[in-house]
């Protein structure tokens, strides 16, 4: 039988190759589109799409893209993310929704062969459109809401000659919210199925045109007879899995739609190779019909896994998966996947939901996202960046908040690709349907918590989003809503009878604080706060036990600010009495969240380049410790925990771990070390040394090292023995508070606590600096100057070595910026990648730190650094 497989397998291999053009013919129309207003174009749709028409004085169009992004491109309105420059442009609840409605217009050439279908595809229009081809409508009933894909065969419309015209005519939603500074806005924004943060919340202003445009892909693409769509894979791996070594076999469920545009019945193959086995399944489908086929089973041997970041490996099987008939392949799909499977069971002991992989448990550390961009400009490499980001923080899971969107499959690709577990929300917050009592909002809370107007729609556009990204390992838990559940039709259809058919292998959470994840034993909200905290909080007092949404401040540094904030607003932000607004105007505008007085001890700001070179140092603190404090009880209070917020799509000023140009702040690095997979710290309430385990791997022999600085650098050693841990936990190995509050005492000191392995290699190196028994940094105040030794050299087209040292004589060297830079202008060069940051070395230390950078040239590259007690200093690389 294995023989005959790999027969046929070969056979179809070289048809496959012959048709090739055929089955993969698909390809993107996203370039020389135009537009111009509705208001200034009367011509009918008909008219327009007649490829004679005349179109000398339309604009250039960014497709995909908004209004908004296209004006931009077309110096039409300032660039919103800068200073006030969003209050210039006129706002879709003021000007009416005509003002932002546009037609689109695409020239380009295209004949269907004899058998072949011609498919145009839009992957996402907001809010509703008219489509026109060649002078004829294509979508003869209502093409509305944003997260809805549609195919049109236009097989029948194209031109004989080739030259084709696109007429797309796209209106905004009818319900755009008025923007009056609630959480999305009076709330109308959530009666359509749409975005409801582009009516403004409290970390961006509102988008003008709300999203409105062409705003992901079209594409046109070939096949035969029959459509193959919407492919669904599931990988069932059994048993407690290990992230190396050999593997008992998974099992691999396929199944696709295939849709037969003829008007007699078409009989064929589908199949798919894999581990150079080729399963397959006859089937004939009737008359202008899709239907849906599932292929056998395959026992996939030995398989290589897929798992979260920090645990093993992210490997993935490329498949195409074709439908052949009379001996023609007729369409194919090629899918990447991974093989894995999500789990989830009650954890008793925390009261909370506990995720595993696999059949093992993952803590999870996660990060609330938000969107990319908020005019969504949405690119591969950005994506790829944002995740990578995240990645490189130790964290295993990103949250896509409900206010939001579904993420493009690019997304899901690079989380995926880095090993980042998915929650995806469903559109539902409840700001804008109905939780809360709020003066802000049109509608009563009863009226809200029916939003949006049209449910099937919603329930539509859920089944086609649930299509569309199901295939990806990284997808791990859906979720009904942000701080609420659907109204009760929509979270029935979801929960018992739409996921179970189409997706049932992964967890449903009703809403994103709901019991059923953790439960609520505090009251309130069931997640938060939002503010800066003492550290001390994340390590003694007990939240909820997987809390959804906790984070603090963000600000980036003064490179940062000065991207967005005009200079005669380049001040220390200071807080109005009574409010959460500060005095400047540009602040207050960017969503500033303040820091009250955690900058104090370390010696109020003088300028806007102190205060934000300060803001790094609590940055780094406030999140290393909410990180450690939540890793500290793993298991015992707590199952998870996901960070409010870790980007943002707009230049807000809170809650980021890099701005909007993709530029890390302390916060980023501080994070990174909190959550390394094996990880020494120290806990401030107890002075307990402890050591957290996020491996599946018993460590054995490690030693643990706990050093005091003080500030002239001067060392002792307070503490050094070997360890041991198991897999999967926290463990308190000694308390030093003793000691540790003698030696700070006078003027603070310096901390470190490093593990080595059995080979003395660091695993965890994580250094604090502690106040003085007043809680001031005194010390750090009056330090001397300790200058580094660095030297750079680059080692690939994309990378950098650099070596730092401080020396014996010197004392610490405390809080290093790591930048690079362009020669010519001293620009920054984003994104870059920092193996490490704002890194401190004591007295005879050297590190060495990789810095990561596309298509690097470094005759026109040097590397800028400097600290808290080290003036700045640029180096060539080598």
């Amino acid at each position: 039988m294995k023989t005959t497989l790999r027969i046929v397998s070969i056979f179809l291999f070289a048809m496959n190759f012959m048709h090739l053009a055929r089955g993969q013919n698909r390809y993107e129309l996203n370039s020389e589109w135009y537009c111009k207003p509705l208001a200034e174009c009367q011509t009918s749709g008909e008219e327009l799409s007649s490829p004679s028409e005349a179109m000398e004085d339309w604009m250039p169009a960014t497709v995909p893209g908004t209004v908004l992004t296209t004006l931009l491109n077309n110096g039409k309105i300032p660039d919103p993310f800068y200073g006030m420059n969003n209050e210039k442009i006129e706002d879709i609840y003021d000007t009416g929704q005509e003002h932002y409605t546009y037609w689109f217009v695409k020239d380009f050439s295209e004949k269907a062969r004899k058998d072949e279908q011609v498919w145009l595809s839009f992957r996402g229009i907001n809010y509703s459109v008219e489509v026109y081809l060649n002078g004829q409508k294509v979508n003869q009933e209502p093409y509305e809401g944003m997260y809805l894909r549609r195919q049109f065969n236009i097989t029948g419309m194209l031109s004989k000659d080739g030259n084709n015209r696109l007429a797309v005519l796209v209106h905004p939603a009818e319900h755009v919210g008025n923007p009056n500074g609630g959480q999305g806005g009076d709330g109308t924004i959530a009666r359509g199925v749409a975005l409801q943060y582009t009516a403004g919340w409290d970390w961006i202003q509102p988008v003008r045109d709300r999203n409105t445009g062409i705003w992901d892909k079209v594409f046109i693409e070939k096949t035969g007879a029959v459509n193959l769509k919407n492919p669904h894979i599931v990988t069932l791996v059994e048993g407690i899995r290990t992230a190396h070594g050999p593997q008992d076999p998974a099992t691999i469920q396929l199944s696709a739609e295939l849709e037969n545009t003829q008007n007699k019945e078409v009989s064929g193959t589908l199949n798919y190779s894999l581990d150079g086995e080729t399963i397959q399944q006859s089937v004939s489908i009737p008359a202008n019909k899709t239907i849906e086929v599932s292929l056998p089973d395959y026992s996939l041997k030995n398989p290589k896994l897929w798992w979260p970041s920090g645990y093993g490996e992210q490997h993935l099987y490329d498949i195409n998966i074709q439908f052949v008939a009379d001996d023609n392949l007729s369409d194919s799909e090629a899918v990447r996947f991974g093989v894995r499977e999500i789990q989830t069971e009650w954890n008793a002991h925390t009261r909370s939901k506990q995720i595993s992989v696999n059949g093992q448990k993952i803590f999870i550390k996660g990060g609330n996202w938000i969107i990319s961009d908020a005019m969504l400009r949405f690119s591969e490499k950005r994506y790829d960046a944002e995740i990578r980001f995240h990645r490189d923080m130790n964290l295993n899971l990103i949250r896509i908040w409900g206010g939001a969107l579904p993420e493009r499959p690019e997304f899901y690709a690079a989380c995926d690709k880095y090993g980042l577990l998915v929650i995806q929300d469903f559109w539902m917050s409840g700001d804008a349907n109905g939780r809360w009592l709020d003066p802000y909002k049109k509608d009563d809370q009863w009226t809200r918590r029916q939003y949006p107007d049209d449910h099937d729609l919603f329930l539509e556009s859920a089944i086609d989003v649930i299509k569309m990204l199901r295939n990806h390992a990284s997808l791990a838990m859906w979720c009904g809503g942000n701080e609420i559940t659907p109204p009760a039709d929509i979270l029935y259809a979801l929960r018992d009878e739409i996921l179970p058919e189409l997706d049932g292998t992964r967890w449903f959470i009703d809403y994103s604080n709901s019991d059923e994840m953790s439960y609520n034993f505090k009251g309130g909200n069931g997640d938060g706060p939002y503010g800066i905290q003492d550290i001390s909080t994340f390590w003694g007092d007990k939240t909820w036990p997987f809390n959804s949404e906790v984070g603090s401040v963000g600000t980036g540094d003064a490179v940062s600010l000065r991207r967005f904030i005009p200079e005669a607003h380049q001040v220390i932000p200071e807080e109005q009495d009574g409010t959460e607004k500060v005095k400047d105007e540009v602040w207050t505008y960017h969503k500033y969240i303040d820091y009250r007085d955690a900058m104090d001890p370390y010696g109020k700001p003088t300028d806007m380049e102190d205060f934000a070179s300060k803001a790094q140092l609590v940055n780094y603190n406030q999140y290393r410790g909410l990180i450690e404090g939540f890793s500290a009880h793993m298991w015992d209070w707590y199952t998870g925990v996901i960070i409010w917020k870790t980007q943002n799509p707009w230049t807000a000023l809170r809650g980021q771990m890099y701005d909007y140009y993709l530029d890390p702040n302390a916060c980023l690095y501080g994070l990174r070390t909190g959550s390394e997979p094996v990880h020494g710290m120290y806990d401030p309430v107890t002075g307990n040394i402890m050591i957290a385990n996020n491996t599946f791997e018993q460590q054995f022999d490690l030693m643990l090292k706990v050093t005091a600085y003080d500030l002239k650098g001067e060392s002792k050693v307070l503490t050094q023995i070997f360890c041991y841990i198991e897999p999967s936990d926290s463990r308190v190995i000694m308390s030093l508070k003793k000691k540790i509050d003698e030696l700070r005492a006078e003027e603070g000191m310096f901390l470190s606590v490093q593990l080595m392995d059995e080979h003395e290699n660091k695993v965890s190196d994580n250094f604090y600096w502690l106040p003085d028994a007043s809680g001031n940094y005194s010390g750090l105040q009056a330090m001397e100057k300790a200058g580094l030794e660095a030297s750079a050299k680059k080692i690939s087209d994309t990378e950098i070595e650099l070596r730092l040292s401080n020396n014996e004589g010197n004392t610490v060297s405390f809080f290093n910026r790591v930048s690079l830079v362009d020669k010519a202008s001293g620009e920054r060069l984003l994104p870059t990648f920092y193996s490490d940051n704002y890194v401190s070395l004591v007295p005879g230390e050297s590190k060495t730190i990789l810095l990561t950078y596309e298509n690097l040239e470094s005759n026109q590259t040097s590397i800028e650094i400097g600290g808290w007690n080290m003036a700045k200093q640029t180096i060539s690389i080598d």
